[in-house]
């Protein structure tokens, strides 16, 4: 009896513990920071992985592989990063070291390691709490695949079709799927499905979906979602604007929109450019259409040479540029060497291996602090978003989710600057949490917030506490003893001068 009893009591239990189904994963995207990771150009662990590395030739392999990235993984978490994304990893024709001439989507690259490689790499992030997605490239293969080379799978390609373009060079050695074929599209929507299965990824990033069919996307994105709900699906396009059919799509979590974010590495990248123009940008753009922020990525030249080239200072540009990308609406997603930062103009010179040897250790701990402050706060995550003030090239924003409000002050101007806000209830003050600034209300109830040249600050709203005494009380004490000792000093050294001018006399 006494038995029964105790299984009566676990059942309910049972029932509150087990999971009832797979969480969304739209209700997890916006938690994350993305660490996006070019395997060849990261890090090379596995020294006899040799065949076709020429460290002189920028278009040949160099050596990086995934046993790499398992070894720096301490690394990006230490940064703040909650997820990586690599590039394709699967069998690829001779030099594809960037992974885009794809032979056979259900191997690995022997360059990269091995299925047991990916394996240990996913579960040692997930050791982290980091998540891992592959880069899936649904609409072409490597000109030398079987699939294009096949004469029974004539109908798997579509014929005479070639792609040019500029910021993907790879791509005229590519031959264009069929995507209307069904043989063509089970093909596909197994092979995604083998590597979730297989190396248990969390999630896949689809490249140049802006050039896939239409109908066939939709039902490619869907079905993967149906088989697990928590999927995370992110998404980059070829082209500046994305068609209204992804926008449409909410089977993608993320999606790249180039034109967004090519404003915010021009902004950025010189200074008295108006930060207004980075929130002009985004709400003619849609939040769907901002949800994969990108500065520096592995298609363009570095935003350091970028704004280098301009004569801007490597730290102060990428401090404020990542207090913009951190707090604003959508999900970073950094290339690998930004946190050094790496220099490189465009393809090939933005594609070198991280030479994990250099770095700032300023921007570094910059990096920490400004991720802890995205995952402390979930209005910087989740909030609503609004432009509340600017000066020239310094703007205020605010970020407001249930009951909490965020401001954030991003001065890119080459002068001080101040802005005035309302909104903020009276007898509040705002205290910064990257400089430990302080703003209290003025006369007319406005809270004016005064940034010096090129820098950034987040606030939060708190009680007006008044003059700190506990902080201020030593500083007068050391002040004042100072000036005391000072006279002290004085008086005694005008003392003995007077005492030698008499001595002197009665000699």
């Amino acid at each position: 009896m006494k038995k029964h009893f105790i299984y009566i009591l676990l059942v309910p239990l049972l029932f509150y513990c087990l999971p009832l189904g797979h969480a969304s994963a739209a209700d997890d995207v916006s938690n994350q920071v993305i660490y996006d990771i070019l395997v060849d150009r990261f890090n090379n662990a596995d020294q006899s992985n040799h065949e076709q590395v020429n460290l002189e030739n920028p278009l040949a392999y160099h050596g990086g592989d995934i046993e790499g990235i398992t070894q720096k993984l301490d690394e990006i978490k230490e940064l703040g990063f909650t997820m990586l994304s690599l590039s394709p990893i699967m069998a690829n024709t001779q030099n594809g070291y960037h992974g885009y001439w794809i032979e056979n989507f259900y191997e690995v690259e022997e360059q990269f390691g091995t299925m047991d490689d990916l394996r240990q790499l996913v579960d040692e992030a997930h050791k982290r709490e980091m998540k891992v997605l592959l880069e899936f490239v649904p609409n072409y293969v490597s000109k030398q695949s079987p699939l294009a080379t096949d004469s029974a799978k004539a109908d798997w390609i579509v014929p005479n079709e070639t792609v040019t373009v500029d910021a993907a060079p790879w791509l005229s050695e590519v031959a264009v799927l069929n995507q209307q074929n069904e043989a063509v599209q089970a093909y596909l929507l197994d092979a995604a499905q083998y590597w979730m299965d297989e190396a248990n990824v969390d999630g896949l990033r689809l490249y140049g979906v802006d050039e896939a069919q239409p109908a066939f996307l939709e039902r490619f994105t869907a079905e993967l979602k149906e088989k697990n709900p928590a999927m995370l699906l992110t998404a980059t396009v070829l082209g500046d604007n994305s068609p209204a059919y992804l926008l449409e799509n909410d089977a993608i979590d993320l999606l790249e929109n180039r034109a967004y974010n090519r404003t915010i590495t021009n902004i950025f990248s010189n200074s008295d450019q108006p930060v207004k123009d980075t929130y002009e940008a985004w709400n003619s753009s849609g939040s769907k259409a901002t949800g994969l922020l990108q500065i520096d990525t592995p298609f363009t030249p570095r935003f350091t040479q970028q704004f280098a080239e301009q004569g801007r200072n490597s730290v102060t540009a990428w401090k404020l540029a990542l207090t913009y990308l951190y707090t604003t609406p959508g999900v970073p997603s950094m290339y690998q060497g930004s946190e050094i930062p790496m220099y490189g103009g465009a393809y090939p010179d933005n594609q070198r291996l991280v030479d994990f040897n250099s770095g700032d250790s300023e921007l570094k701990e910059f990096y920490t602090r400004i991720s802890a402050l995205r995952n402390e706060f979930p209005a910087l995550r989740k909030g609503d978003y609004k432009l509340v003030g600017s000066d020239k090239g310094m703007s205020v924003f605010s970020r407001s989710y249930e009951n909490e409000t965020i401001y954030i002050a991003i001065n890119n101007d080459s002068e001080s600057r101040v802005v005035s806000i309302d909104g903020v209830t009276s007898g509040k003050q705002l205290r910064g949490l990257l400089g430990d600034n302080i703003t209290r209300e003025g006369d007319n109830g406005a809270y004016k917030i005064g940034l010096d040249r090129e820098t950034a600050e987040v606030y939060t709203i708190e009680e007006d506490k008044g003059l700190n005494w506990l902080f201020i009380a030593p500083i007068l004490l050391v002040f004042f003893l100072f000036i005391g000792a000072v006279l002290y000093l004085s008086k005694k050294q005008k003392k003995r001068s007077m005492e030698q001018a008499w001595n002197n006399n009665k000699a």
